[in-house]
């Protein structure tokens, strides 16, 4: 594993989420800004979610300190939420419209 956080290895995380596999919680809806923290089974990922549509991930944590960014991403042209398939895509949609609602209540 690398000391950074590869988009693919973010990506990874996102797909279990999307089936079902991994647990997939919002800890904090978006008040002004459209980030959206969300915790996969102990990874922290900051997600840009506005409008109903996840944009990219911005950050990411795992649950044993390796972080990524979309900075560091970006440089080598992917960001895991760009890597995911249009079916994947909506499933994580789904779950923080569902969630982030539930969370401002």
């Amino acid at each position: 594993m690398s000391a950074f956080l590869t988009s693919r290895e973010v990506c990874q995380r996102l797909r279990e989420a999307a089936l079902g596999v991994l647990a997939f919680k919002v800890c904090e809806a978006p008040v002004e800004t459209a980030m959206v923290t969300v915790d996969i089974d102990g990874w922290r990922l900051l997600l840009d979610f506005a409008g109903g549509q996840l944009h990219h991930c911005e950050y990411a944590r795992s649950g044993d300190g390796q972080e990524g960014s979309l900075e560091h991403w970006q440089r080598f042209g992917t960001d895991p939420v760009s890597l995911l398939s249009t079916w994947e895509l909506a499933q994580i949609e789904h779950l923080l419209n569902v969630q982030a609602n539930e969370v401002a209540q």
